[in-house]
């Protein structure tokens, strides 16, 4: 495998990531909504973002990794890190208005 293509395949691979984790988190975050009462939904979201921010996190470091040596295709690379990234603010909402919801529910 050339130098070229393995960028390729790492650059594919870290937006298919960013993408599951994204519809991943967003249908636990619906189905948590619809179901306010099922509490092994909020522990799988819990168990689940832990998951997904190992993975991310790894994805992360491996295209700062390839942003750093491999200098011809910056540009390329740093878009894939922000698209990795941009899971982070999203995570970040879902886990503010589950648990406002939670504690709207308990009063």
């Amino acid at each position: 495998m050339t130098k070229k293509t393995y960028a390729s395949v790492t650059g594919k691979l870290s937006t298919q990531i960013a993408i599951t984790s994204f519809l991943i988190g967003t249908i636990l975050f619906l189905l948590n909504q619809l179901f306010p009462k099922i509490d092994e939904l909020f522990i799988i979201g819990v168990f689940y973002v832990l998951l997904a921010l190992f993975v991310n996190g790894v994805v992360v470091v491996n295209l700062i990794h390839h942003f750093i040596f491999f200098q011809n295709h910056r540009e390329y690379f740093g878009v894939k890190i922000l698209i990795v990234l941009a899971n982070i603010p999203i995570a970040a909402l879902f886990f503010y208005l589950t648990i406002n919801n939670i504690n709207l529910l308990n009063f």
